[in-house]
């Protein structure tokens, strides 16, 4: 089951103590730092956790599948999520450790 964002808006109601009105403000909040963040072209690095990095993708030939059309893919922005090794080595060891 996925984690979110009204998990994670009552585990900090339940486990910082906040409000649930502040708790949400809390996560929305962050959630807006980090889509301008992201949204301006910067990385976003959380020690322990990963790094969220924007590439810029070149424009590109490309095919509908359905008509075997081919079509030309207009360049892009996307995020790439890298993990720290902190958190690959716990992925790795499982919740068996």
């Amino acid at each position: 089951m996925a984690l979110t964002k009204e998990k994670i808006i009552e585990s900090i109601y339940h486990q910082v103590g906040l409000s649930k009105s502040q708790s949400r403000a809390v996560v929305e909040s962050l959630f807006e730092l980090i889509k301008n963040t992201l949204e301006n072209g910067e990385d976003i690095l959380i020690s322990g956790f990963g790094k969220f990095v924007v590439k810029e993708k070149a424009a590109r030939r490309g095919r509908n599948p359905q008509t075997t059309e081919d079509l030309q893919l207009r360049a892009r922005r996307v995020v790439v999520f890298k993990t720290s090794g902190v958190l690959r080595d716990k992925i790795n060891k499982g919740p068996t450790g």
